[in-house]
């Protein structure tokens, strides 16, 4: 018992200590009739101790806990003299275990109270937001409501609450309407339900066969009727589609307002409401437009509300709604031959529609109304004519006096002088990494903002690697004192890692300044078992060489503190100028110190090649075994390149009732063996030249790709941005060893992979099958910010001048067939390059695609229409010119299929 309740108890053997009592076991039918033998003083002095008890239960969520809380609510809320402390005593979430609010006592007790008190509880309690746990006092408020007749509550919360009260009623009971018609609350709340956000299901779930037992029916009964005022339901609901929302609400409010069935007058009255409702949600779109025309018609409507409409509807993609437009216009033009120069104005808007199909049907209505229109709507429509798709060129320049599509003629061959300029982005030029970091506060700055992101960049883990040893080698103390706060936020959490290690596990450096590591006899014993307090079980080769210099870090920072690291890159890819290398352990050497071992070997993966020769004699004049090591390294070209080719995988390839989810059966990727410096090719020199085995494993050859899919160890992680910056100018072995987490984006509808491409784009080496493979795959993703970073990457290396197109395209004129990249999603992507300008770049790669996708033995490629479609525009844009022979054998078959026809419309554009 609390100290305040005990002393309460024993100076109040009366009904005060009754009262407690009663409230400590949960004896919840006996509170009334105790709190009727208190006055206002005794209430006042039990405040105390209901306070302290109620304190007492918050972590008591037993069941006698549960009862002494119901006991307790009701007590305390007799026991407020004033309404504004009840009703924050009532709405306390701690009392939420149950629906104490219907409990009967608390409503005995409520209703004793005077009833100007009883009005004001339920107006504050009105305003109290509904618990996400369902908590609410809506039962008590709207029990109050009811009996004192006070005015009705129209906050949202009491809105909602009465609202759900009706809507989860169980068992015999009579239809919806039938209690809504009975309720007298009804007239003023009904109308404000439309105001209420994610009720869609609700609204339209129907609780039993009978009519009027769904809320959309049960509405337009009651408005029929005249119990609610039907125009007030009409504007509320109009407005409410107007606002927009969630797909599942605009769906219900659509049903509400068919229900309610406006009269032609009514949505005249309303015209630019509806007029509003042709931007939203297709089948809202659609209603919309259903009514205008209909209004139209009946010639309730000005005449200039078609051409609003159509300017609207034309410019959406969705074709049932724009050949709806369509018809809408022809009929206008039927019935009054003088609106045919509206109309076919109008029409003209979807001359720009990205289907075919439906610029065709658009140069049909204005083909037959353009006689009554007459000549003055020429100009215009010879303008508009330019978008039109180039199968519809000769016919417009027929219609309308005019050739059409000059401008996009040009020379012959695949590079023409040509059509319209190649647009791409400017090359992106190397991103220094900016200078070190200068002060320890400025370090511990950024190393909170480091350790807080959720993915770190590159950039700003090496600045803060970096940072830590210099400003340990300056002054280790200052540099505690100012990393102190940023310990106690992100406390280094201990060995035993199990997941990959990663950026901000950098803390262990930090613990490592303040004495909280393993000492190094200890690191030595765990590397040699394999472990060590940042390497687990589950590590990457990526997150072995992470967690290595992360270690040598942490020696470092305690030990011989060197003044500076040699792998920070001076540039964001990665990339360590060799001048910069060869300066730094120059430094090194006059200062006698000796390079880390892991900070050596990273700097050396990451140092550019080069043949200049300054850079190569300053090299050479390095006596120190790294600076030999790294003469040697330049003077040899760097790490070799370990190209990758394709291993055919003869059993079921190309038969896709094989597929599973471990087996990729199309492709697989295999890297070559290359032997490299300091590991048995050239001089042998000391050990401490050796790349060490951390990084020896980053160069291991790899097995073919469905064998890596098939071992969980090696495709479970994710590539992310510093595993490009350990190699990067190897950007081909870093894409082939990664292609399952490539391919797991466009084919197992898996995210994030693709979102690194363009790091790869912009890092060096070749660029070969490996990665446009990947490209290919990053094309196909399921999620559209990964096809985003491929598209990124596709313009990139175009800028460079290193993507080869007709790989790309032979790539996915493969893939696609077999079903591991969407054409929906390729024309989607390569549609949004074509906008940007790359319109050549995109022809490249469709020219080399369509072979593949036209040849298939099998059914019809899903989407190769579509496909057509850009190519063509593309072709025409960029002047392309040139027979494919498997399109011109496409265009020659018979039929009118899309297919056909869209073939037929390239032919004739590559024929020029």
């Amino acid at each position: 018992m609390a100290k305040a309740e005990a002393e309460i108890v024993e100076r109040t053997a009366g009904p005060v200590g009754e009262l407690l009592a009663a409230v400590r076991v949960g004896f919840v039918e006996a509170v009334p009739e105790l709190l009727a033998e208190l006055d206002k003083v005794q209430r006042r002095e039990c405040l105390a101790a209901l306070r302290e008890l109620r304190k007492e239960l918050r972590d008591d969520w037993s069941q006698s806990g549960t009862d002494t809380r119901g006991a307790l609510l009701i007590a305390g809320a007799g026991c407020h003299p004033g309404p504004a402390g009840a009703a924050t005593w009532l709405a306390g979430t701690d009392f939420g275990s149950r629906d104490w609010a219907r409990h009967p006592t608390l409503h005995v007790v409520v209703e004793s109270q005077p009833q100007e008190w009883q009005i004001e509880v339920a107006t504050r309690l009105a305003q109290r937001p509904v618990r996400s746990w369902g908590w609410s006092m809506h039962p008590l408020v709207e029990a109050i409501v009811r009996r004192t007749g006070c005015a009705v509550p129209v906050s949202e919360p009491f809105v909602r609450g009465w609202f759900g009260a009706l809507s989860t009623e169980y068992g015999p009971r009579p239809p919806l309407v039938e209690r809504l018609r009975a309720d007298a609350l009804t007239p003023v709340l009904l109308p404000r339900i439309l105001e209420l956000a994610d009720i869609g299901g609700t609204l339209t779930r129907r609780h039993s066969p009978r009519r009027g037992d769904v809320w959309t029916e049960a509405i337009a009964d009651l408005a029929a009727a005249g119990l609610v005022d039907r125009v007030e339901l009409l504007d509320r609901c109009l407005a409410r589609l107007l606002r927009g929302g969630k797909a599942a609400d605009q769906r219900a409010f659509l049903e509400l307002l068919r229900a309610l069935d406006p009269t032609p007058e009514e949505y005249a009255a309303r015209v630019r409401d509806v007029l509003a409702l042709l931007d939203g949600l297709s089948v809202i779109a659609g209603h919309a437009q259903e009514v205008l025309a209909g209004l139209d018609e009946a010639g309730l409507i000005e005449p200039e509300t078609l051409t609003e409409a159509s300017a609207v509807v034309l410019f959406r993609t969705e074709k049932k709604l724009v050949r709806a437009q369509l018809a809408w216009l022809e009929k206008a033009g039927r019935r009054a031959p003088d609106r045919s120069g509206p109309v076919v104005l109008a029409a003209a808007g979807a001359f720009g529609h990205p289907d075919p199909g439906v610029q065709e049907r658009a140069l049909n209505v204005v083909a037959r109304h353009l006689a009554a229109a007459g000549t003055a709507v020429l100009p215009e429509l010879r303008g508009a004519a330019e978008l039109l798709h180039a199968a519809h060129h000769a016919r417009a320049g027929e219609l309308f006096g005019a050739p059409v599509g000059a401008g996009g003629s040009g020379g012959g061959g695949d590079d023409p002088a040509g059509g319209s300029e190649e647009i791409l982005p400017p090359v992106p030029g190397p991103r220094p990494l900016g200078a070190p970091i200068g002060s320890a506060a400025e370090l511990a700055e950024e190393l909170s903002a480091l350790l807080a992101a959720r993915e770190p960049e590159v950039a700003a883990f090496e600045r803060v690697l970096d940072g830590l040893v210099r400003q340990a080698h300056l002054d280790r103390a200052a540099l505690l004192a100012a990393l102190e706060p940023v310990r106690r936020t992100h406390p280094w959490q201990g060995a035993g890692h199990w997941a990959d290690c990663t950026p901000r596990d950098i803390s262990y450096v930090v613990a490592a300044l303040a004495g909280e590591t393993p000492s190094r006899r200890l690191w030595d014993a765990l590397t040699g078992s394999g472990r060590t307090p940042l390497r687990g079980p589950r590590t990457s080769p990526h997150g072995t060489v992470l967690a290595a210099r992360l270690e040598e870090a942490a020696w470092q920072v305690t030990a011989n503190r060197p003044p500076y690291l040699l792998a920070v890159p001076t540039d964001t890819t990665g990339a360590i100028e060799p001048a910069a290398l060869v300066e730094r352990l120059a430094g090194y050497q006059a200062a006698r110190i000796t390079p880390g071992q892991a900070d050596l070997c990273a700097a050396l993966l990451r140092v550019r090649p080069t043949a200049e020769p300054e850079v190569l004699a300053a090299a050479e004049a390095l006596t120190s075994p790294a600076g030999r090591w790294l003469a040697h390294w330049l003077r040899t070209g760097g790490l070799p390149g370990q190209p990758s080719e394709r291993v055919l995988f003869a059993p079921g390839r190309g038969v896709r009732s094989r597929r599973t989810y471990l087996d990729r059966w199309w492709e697989e990727i295999e890297r070559i063996v290359v032997a490299q410096p300091g590991t048995g090719s050239g001089p042998t020199g000391p050990a401490g030249e050796r790349l060490a085995p951390e990084f020896r494993k980053l160069l291991d050859p790899t097995g073919p790709s469905v064998s890596r899919a098939r071992a969980v160890e090696e495709w479970v992680w994710r590539p992310v941005p510093h595993w490009v910056a350990v190699l990067p100018h190897h950007r081909e072995e870093l894409a082939a060893r990664w292609l399952d987490q490539f391919a797991a984006g466009a084919d197992r509808d898996e995210r994030g992979a693709a979102r690194h491409l363009p790091l790869l784009a912009e890092s060096g080496g070749p660029a070969g099958l490996a990665l446009h493979l990947a490209l290919a795959y990053g094309l196909g993703a399921r999620h559209a910010e990964d096809r985003t970073g491929a598209l990124d990457a596709l313009l990139v290396l175009a800028a460079r001048g290193e993507l080869d197109g007709g790989l790309l395209g032979r790539e996915l004129g493969e893939l696609v067939p077999l079903g591991a990249v969407k054409p929906t999603r390729l024309v989607a992507v390569l549609g949004q390059a074509a906008e940007t300008g790359a319109h050549r770049t995109v022809w490249t790669v469709l020219r080399a695609a369509l072979p593949g996708l036209l040849g298939t033995s099998g059914p019809t490629v899903r989407g190769l229409g579509d496909l057509l479609v850009l190519a063509a525009d593309c072709a025409r844009r960029g002047g392309a010119r040139g027979a494919v022979a498997e399109v011109t054998a496409a265009a020659e078959q018979g039929g009118s299929s899309r297919v056909v026809k869209e073939a037929r419309a390239l032919r004739d554009v590559l024929a020029g």
